[in-house]
C-alpha cells in the first residue's frame, strides 16, 4: 500500500513519512499544495494524508482538484478543529478528518479502516420513514425533534441506518462501532441499544430497531 503526505511542516511530515513506514506502507512526502496534487495525479496512491494550511495550493484547493480526477482516499491531518472546517473538508469529498495534535495509532487506525473500506463514501443525509441522520452535522431528528445521543449510540445508529434491512450480528457491531472483538460475556452492544432504543424509538409508535433472534439487531422501518 502506498501512501502520500502532503505536510509543510518539516518536523510533522518526516515523523509521518518514519511512522507510515515503519507501519509497513510504501510513503511519499509532498511539501506544498502544488507538488502534492501533481504528485497525487500523477501516480495511482492507496491513500492521501492531506494538511489544509499548505503553501502554493491550500488542502481545500487540492481536495476540490483530487475529487474532479481521482477516487483515493483522504484524510485530512491538520491544526483546523472547527466543526465547520470539518464540515468542509467532508463535504469537498474527505473520508475522514484528523485534529492536530492528533494519536499516531489512532491515525493508522483510520487508515487501516479507510483501506479496508475502500473508495465508498457515506451518504451526506439518511432518512428512514420519520427519522433523519445527517452525518457530517452529528445530527438526529424524528418527527421534527432533536434527538440528542452520544458518539457512540450516534456510530451505532450511523451503522444500524447505513445497512438498514440487514441483520447484523452483535460481533460486526461490536467490530465496528468499538474496534473490538466481541466476547459473548460482554453486554456492551445490548446495552447500547437498549439506551438507542429508549431515545429513538420508545417515544414513537413505528419501532426502527428490531432484534433478530439469534442474529443480532436490524434496522428497518418494515415491522
Amino acid at each position: 500500500m502506498t501512501i502520500l503526505v502532503i505536510e509543510d511542516d518539516p518536523k510533522t511530515g518526516a515523523y509521518l513519512k518514519k511512522g507510515l513506514r515503519e507501519s509497513g506502507y510504501a510513503v511519499d512526502l509532498a511539501r506544498n499544495g502544488v507538488d502534492g496534487l501533481h504528485m497525487a495525479l500523477e501516480s495511482a496512491y492507496d491513500l492521501v494524508v492531506l494538511d489544509v494550511m499548505l503553501p502554493g495550493k491550500d488542502g481545500w484547493e487540492v481536495m476540490r482538484a483530487l475529487r474532479e480526477k481521482c477516487d483515493s482516499p483522504v484524510i485530512f491531518l491538520t491544526a483546523r478543529d472547527h466543526i465547520d472546517d470539518r464540515i468542509r473538508g467532508l463535504r469537498l469529498g474527505a473520508d475522514d478528518y484528523l485534529v492536530k495534535p492528533f494519536s499516531f495509532t489512532e491515525l493508522v487506525l483510520r487508515i487501516q479502516t479507510l483501506l479496508r473500506r475502500g473508495v465508498v463514501r457515506d451518504a451526506e443525509f439518511f432518512q428512514v420513514a420519520d427519522l433523519q441522520l445527517d452525518p457530517l452535522r452529528h445530527k438526529v431528528t424524528r418527527q421534527g425533534i432533536n434527538i440528542v445521543l452520544t458518539n457512540k449510540e450516534f456510530m451505532l445508529l450511523h451503522l444500524l441506518i447505513k445497512r438498514q434491512g440487514e441483520a447484523l450480528s452483535r460481533s460486526v457491531i461490536a467490530s465496528q462501532v468499538w474496534d473490538m472483538n466481541f466476547d459473548s460475556d460482554t453486554n456492551v452492544v445490548d446495552v447500547a441499544i437498549k439506551r438507542l432504543r429508549a431515545k429513538i424509538d420508545a417515544p414513537f409508535e413505528l419501532k426502527l430497531i428490531h432484534t433478530v433472534r439469534s442474529v443480532g439487531y436490524m434496522f428497518s422501518a418494515q415491522p
